[in-house]
């Protein structure tokens, strides 16, 4: 197996369609990587103990593994059992939050790995379990690998019974195999070929045993401390901006101490938690936003306009034109001098100044509009950004067709020609983060686009028409743990020679923008 050392080019992933990777088989390969296992746990001391008495037994070299329980706050508090890996420890959670997320970042803010697991305090994990997950991150550094896992009822068992089954290969021996419920996320996982053929694999990437390189999740900055329910599927929605991909591994497999929360007594109203999260958080999820009078956390489309030279007139007409479009939820981006207004300086009118000054006096105190000196480099975590020049806005039904055309087509990257002169680029996030990541030293990125998603050129009046009849939102998954995506077949995509425009080159990191709206706090 050729292992990643920062050398070799990474390889180049279309969609989801990981099959250019080929993992070592299990026992037949040498782990280099180090990992920290993260356990969440708030209470359950004796299901914590059977959990910790399977990673005992793990196949993956020991001396490359820690293990941390972060106590939530456990009453009485959580301890350490006998039977438990050598390097095992607990961290408490720090003030200020509480859930499954907030305790997450504690225990990665602790956490040494070059891999990190995220793995549920109920687990009895095979002993292969680590292993089968991170071979695959030998291999590449954008991944993010799932593990099977089934439903029990948790029947009396003692950490030595779980530790024996776990260490001889067999720990569903332990279970009644008749008792034993399917995980819905396994049948998901199957009928879209290991995801392989997923539009949205990030909706199955629910917990409880995921794991990811430590950059890659430094980079998205952990979870989302406010997200008490629903926060794995809020998480992985980021990685999927970051440009990850999702590889399930069916031979990690797990019994999962407990039927789903879902099931229970509470479980409508616990969906209804989770989807009041996601509606703000996951703008794909358009089945959550039906209500157009709301304003979400986190937009659908970023607009950037750059109004350097622009006068004020122009700048007002291009934004509310977007504002008044028939998609809601969207923000708009004004790259631009602004720190010209900085410092105290007296505006001359008939000055570039001046007009500035206007322009974020009339749209200051609006949340739908941002000031920087440059565009960040991806939208994120915004999954669509349209480049127009402010002198040819999009007309209003131009951005909610085309992101529709988008996703139906998969494409990352779509050129519009303006009337007259003059381009419009739309872009979709994953993928201009991925091929940010993936792009040799010059490499324009439409290119790469070209080879991870696709591009295509079209006019903008193909998009320009209002429909005929209301288009229905992309429905993903119903709720976190009950993935019901329906597979479909990936369109055939030959991209033309891919568009060369300013927007689909890496720019420059931003330098002076006003406060990124719609980003959580990092605990």
């Amino acid at each position: 197996m050729a292992h990643l050392t920062g050398v070799e080019p990474r390889p180049r992933i279309r969609h989801n369609d990981y099959s250019p990777l080929t993992p070592p088989p299990l026992g037949g390969w040498t782990p280099t990587l180090s990992a920290s296992v993260v356990i969440p746990a708030h209470g359950g001391q004796h299901r914590l103990d059977l959990t910790l008495a399977a990673l005992a037994a793990q196949t993956y070299p020991a001396h490359l593994t820690e293990v941390i329980v972060v106590d939530d706050r456990s009453d009485p508090p959580l301890r350490l059992p006998d039977l438990r890996p050598d390097n095992t420890r607990v961290v408490i959670v720090p003030p200020g939050g509480w859930g499954a997320g907030h305790a997450m970042n504690a225990g990665i803010a602790a956490a040494e790995g070059e891999i990190v697991q995220r793995l549920d305090a109920d687990m009895v994990i095979s002993r292969e379990h680590l292993e089968a997950l991170f071979r695959w991150h030998h291999l590449t550094d954008y991944l993010v690998t799932i593990g099977g896992k089934k439903f029990a009822e948790e029947p009396a068992l003692t950490p030595a019974q779980v530790h024996e089954a776990v260490r001889h290969g067999s720990p569903e021996d332990l279970f009644d195999p008749s008792a034993l419920v399917s995980s819905s996320t396994e049948d998901t996982i199957r009928r879209l070929a290991g995801l392989r053929a997923s539009k949205n694999p990030y909706q199955v990437c629910t917990g409880p045993t995921v794991s990811l390189r430590r950059a890659l999740l430094d980079e998205v900055r952990g979870f989302d401390p406010e997200v008490v329910r629903g926060q794995d599927t809020e998480f992985a929605y980021r990685l999927a901006q970051a440009g990850a991909v999702f590889v399930p591994d069916m031979a990690a497999r797990a019994v999962h101490l407990g039927l789903p929360a879902q099931r229970g007594e509470h479980g409508k109203s616990i969906v209804r938690l989770v989807e009041a999260h996601l509606a703000h958080r996951v703008p794909l999820r358009r089945d959550l936003r039906k209500e157009p009078g709301r304003r979400w956390l986190v937009p659908y489309v970023e607009v950037v306009f750059d109004v350097t030279g622009a006068d004020e007139r122009r700048i007002v007409a291009a934004v509310d034109a977007v504002l008044r479009g028939t998609l809601t939820d969207v923000v708009v981006t004004l790259t631009g001098p602004w720190s010209s207004l900085e410092g105290g300086r007296r505006w001359t009118p008939g000055t570039e100044a001046f007009d500035l000054a206007l322009v974020r006096a009339a749209f200051g105190h609006d949340p739908r509009v941002r000031f920087a000196e440059r565009a960040a480099p991806t939208a994120a975590p915004v999954p669509f950004r349209c480049t127009a020049p402010v002198d040819a806005p999009p007309a209003p039904a131009l951005l909610e067709r085309a992101v529709k055309a988008m996703l139906e087509e998969r494409i990352g990257l779509l050129a519009l020609d303006l009337p007259g002169e003059g381009t419009a680029v739309l872009e979709r996030t994953e993928a201009v983060a991925r091929a940010r990541r993936l792009a040799a030293p010059g490499e324009d990125l439409a290119d790469v686009i070209a080879q991870t998603h696709g591009v295509r050129h079209a006019a903008a009046s193909e998009f320009e028409k209002l429909p005929t009849t209301a288009a229905k939102p992309a429905a993903p998954a119903a709720s976190q743990a009950t993935p019901k995506e329906t597979p479909q077949e990936t369109p055939q995509e030959t991209p033309q020679a891919a568009a060369k425009p300013a927007a689909a080159h890496a720019p420059q990191p931003e330098s002076a923008p006003q406060r990124r709206r719609g980003l959580f706090r990092r605990s």
